[in-house]
């Protein structure tokens, strides 16, 4: 059964990735222009033009492999800096929710038994106390060092709490995702262009200080521990 299910995950993967590859799936909705008409609707319908834009980025999250700064560029030339980061921040959380549930429930089974084999990824993703899987969940939400599509896969075959999970995404990717929305919106608007830059520059500085403050604190110290 569980060789089963690894077998039905790589079937779907490679379905969506056939379909991707004839439809141009993932080239129609990382290029703006094609999606102009989310501009115009922003207009006339915001609730519809909120609706198309979430189902877009969940899929794009989920199962296209798109990077997720690509939807929070595009959250901030729709929505502008506020509403486009609670948006982002909104559909890349449940998308990032769904490819966790596909991981634990299709790969967690038959991967797991390998990945702890390994003495490193065993040290920090299969803890017993979940300090160090909450330590890496922080680290590579705020300043992520893998692919984010993968991440998501991935955090399915550790022995994390799925509400540890989803409110630590949630809140470790608000960060970033406020970054480059304001970022974003700060160069499409010339009246408040410099203020939406400097809180999109002190929120690069806040990120990387954490990144770096996490690192002394839990690495550093281990380090010196032994």
């Amino acid at each position: 059964m569980n060789n089963k299910k690894v077998w039905v995950f790589a079937g779907i993967i490679v379905m969506i990735l056939s379909f991707n590859h004839v439809f141009g799936w993932s080239s129609y909705i990382s290029n703006m222009d094609n999606l102009g008409f989310l501009k115009q609707a922003v207009e006339d319908n915001l609730p519809y033009a909120i609706a198309i834009y979430m189902l877009l980025t969940i899929a794009g999250c989920a199962f296209l492999a798109l990077p997720g700064v690509t939807f929070a560029i595009f959250a901030g030339l729709l929505f502008g800096p506020v509403l486009g980061t609670v948006c982002c921040s909104a559909a890349t959380t449940i998308g990032a929710v769904l490819a966790f549930s596909a991981g634990r429930f299709f790969l967690k089974d038959t991967v797991r038994p390998m990945v702890v084999k390994n003495k490193y990824l065993n040290k920090w993703l299969f803890d017993n106390s979940g300090k160090n899987q909450l330590f890496v969940l922080i680290i590579t939400r705020l300043v992520p060092v893998f692919p984010y599509n993968l991440q998501n896969f991935a955090y399915g075959i550790t022995d994390i709490k799925f509400s540890t999970y989803m409110i630590g995404s949630l809140v470790f990717m608000l960060p970033g995702t406020a970054m480059y929305t304001v970022g974003t919106a700060g160069l499409a608007d010339k009246e408040n262009r410099l203020l939406y830059m400097g809180i999109a520059a002190v929120l690069a500085i806040g990120v990387l200080g954490m990144g770096v403050f996490l690192k002394r604190r839990y690495i550093q110290e281990e380090q010196d521990g032994r």
